[in-house]
């Protein structure tokens, strides 16, 4: 079991223990450390590998530079766009500015660019599966991203392309396709590209451990129950942090907070960043990342080369 799995099943066994460990390790000042720093740690990682809980402030300071840089499944530094601290500074503008749009084009456009990052941050942080048969698995998945993304674009884009077809006159039906239809529509297509681009994991199952970190077997229930948590856990990012901050301008323009309308932008940004801010590291912590499942739940063809009851394996992010 890598070091960094470790790490999870002893510091993380509550959503707060797991949410604050995310909020350290999403820091974004972590993508300025450079490969030897971070192989660095992981070699102080293997040093304290069978430690108990870590006290010593410099090694806990490794993990957390391991959590944010560090493929757990592969052992190899993930790509610096597609770290964990990376998420939020790319996907904010992309947020900000599918939100404001008004035109279907220009909503298929920036989605489709959303869509494209967030696939792709799915892809390198999802867990590895053994080869499929007569092509590379790598070519399945970016075919199946592809794909995705193209659908999740057209559907995020139905509301204006519906509104500005129909030319709908009610302020009500204005709220509904304008505000409110687009907030579960992203967070449904969020979990559809999820669900999509990690689908090898179904098909071709990932490894199980012991509690030893022993590789007992390839598991396709144990694969469907990480893409299943990571789907949920990103419809409930996006879906919140689309849906929220229109509540809240609605209540902020009732109320007449803001006296200036051209000051209603900026406010607008502010608390779209503030909700995606406190959201990632909740939708993060949502399911442990180091995940656990039954003997009972998984294939009969693992449990006869062991007797333990529980099992590990890493879920993605």
């Amino acid at each position: 079991m890598d070091g960094t799995l470790r790490y999870w099943r002893a510091e993380g066994q509550s959503f707060f223990q797991r949410f604050l460990l995310w909020a350290d390790a999403l820091d974004p000042l972590l993508l300025l450390k450079s490969p030897n720093e971070i192989q660095r740690t992981r070699l102080l990682m293997q040093i304290n590998e069978k430690s108990e809980p870590i006290q010593n402030n410099q090694t806990k300071q490794a993990f957390l530079l391991s959590l944010s840089s560090v493929h757990p499944d592969t052992d190899k530094i993930i790509p610096i766009l597609f770290r964990p601290p990376a998420f939020m500074p790319i996907t904010l503008p992309l947020v900000i500015v599918s939100s404001v749009q008004h035109q279907a084009k220009h909503s298929f456009f920036w989605q489709f660019v959303f869509h494209t990052y967030t696939t792709a941050f799915t892809l390198v942080n999802g867990n590895g599966t053994p080869k499929a048969e007569g092509y590379s698995l790598q070519q399945k998945q970016l075919f199946l991203g592809l794909g995705a993304i193209s659908y999740s674009a057209c559907i995020g884009a139905l509301p204006l392309a519906f509104s500005n077809r129909y030319a709908l006159k009610s302020p009500l039906m204005q709220l509904f396709v304008k505000k409110l239809l687009p907030a579960p529509l992203l967070g449904l297509m969020s979990a559809f590209t999820v669900a999509i681009v990690r689908s090898p994991e179904f098909d071709n199952g990932i490894e199980v451990m012991d509690r030893n970190g022993n590789v007992i077997g390839v598991s396709k229930k144990a694969g469907e129950k990480a893409v299943m948590e990571t789907a949920l856990s990103r419809a409930v990012l996006f879906g919140t942090t689309f849906f929220l901050p229109e509540v809240l301008m609605y209540f902020v323009q009732r109320a007449r907070f803001v006296k200036n309308p051209r000051a209603l932008g900026p406010v607008r940004m502010f608390v779209i960043m503030s909700v995606l801010a406190g959201m990632l590291p909740v939708s993060f912590s949502m399911f442990p990342q180091c995940g656990e499942i039954k003997r009972a739940d998984l294939e009969p063809e693992i449990l006869t080369s062991t007797e333990e009851t529980e099992f590990f394996y890493n879920r993605g992010i």
